[in-house]
């Protein structure tokens, strides 16, 4: 089953891990730090920093079960789908000092690991899909967050890589699985095995994290048909 995959994880842990690892980053930053671009075309790492602040407001809707009016409120805005809601949230911090946006995500960010550690894995959230259990949704914020720890540079220890890149590896076959995806894998000790639509590839543990995830460069070979396939998470 799909989710045996992630029976070995602890997701709240995790987000912890990685709400920490950005946490640490971000406070050291001095004003060039901040203007550095982000691996997310078109965005700073302050850029990043007000996505995740600005994200708070869907993650706090689920909680709350006012994704709907959430959803209807930032339609009177003209904000429709995420990829509007995620440059709405950037747009609308660009002016507020860094350290207030920093402070809104510390904080809201905080109250949002709090609340789905209280809830456990097992319990229900409101999301755009529909009801969906938490410790799936926190999986989702894990990848999500250690995405963006790497889009900004962030720095991951020589004793945190190889468990960091299993998680993650974990996370994109379940998100694959779960999504109904044509895409076979076959894991090996040290090596991801892919077969899609008669094309096969083989991938190093962390390029297939960086293809489930969007940021394998286009540099690298793999025939982008299944590089698209991969693409689960981002």
């Amino acid at each position: 089953m799909a989710e045996d995959l992630l029976k070995d994880f602890n997701p709240f842990d995790i987000f912890d891990t990685e709400a920490a690892r950005l946490d640490r980053f971000f406070s050291g930053l001095d004003e060039a730090g901040w203007r550095r671009p982000s691996r997310c075309d078109g965005w700073s790492v302050r850029d990043v920093l007000a996505h995740l602040a600005g994200e708070e407001l869907y993650n706090h809707a689920c909680l709350d079960g006012t994704v709907q009016e959430l959803m209807n409120r930032l339609s009177g805005e003209g904000v429709t789908g995420f990829n509007d809601f995620n440059e709405w949230c950037v747009r609308v911090r660009r002016d507020l000092p860094v350290e207030e946006v920093l402070e809104e995500w510390r904080v809201k960010n905080g109250e949002t690991r709090r609340r789905m550690r209280e809830l456990g894995p097992g319990a229900s959230l409101d999301t755009m899909a529909g009801p969906y259990p938490v410790g799936r949704q926190a999986f989702h914020y894990d990848s999500e967050y250690a995405t963006h720890a790497d889009d900004v540079g962030a720095p991951v220890s020589d004793g945190e890589i190889d468990s960091r890149t299993l998680w993650r590896v974990a996370v994109g076959r379940f998100v694959l699985a779960e999504q109904d995806s044509k895409v076979q894998v076959e894991q090996t000790a040290d090596e991801v095995f892919v077969a899609v639509d008669g094309l096969t590839a083989t991938l190093s543990y962390p390029e297939f994290v960086e293809a489930t995830v969007g940021r394998l460069p286009a540099s690298h070979g793999i025939d982008p048909r299944v590089v698209s396939a991969l693409r689960c998470l981002a």
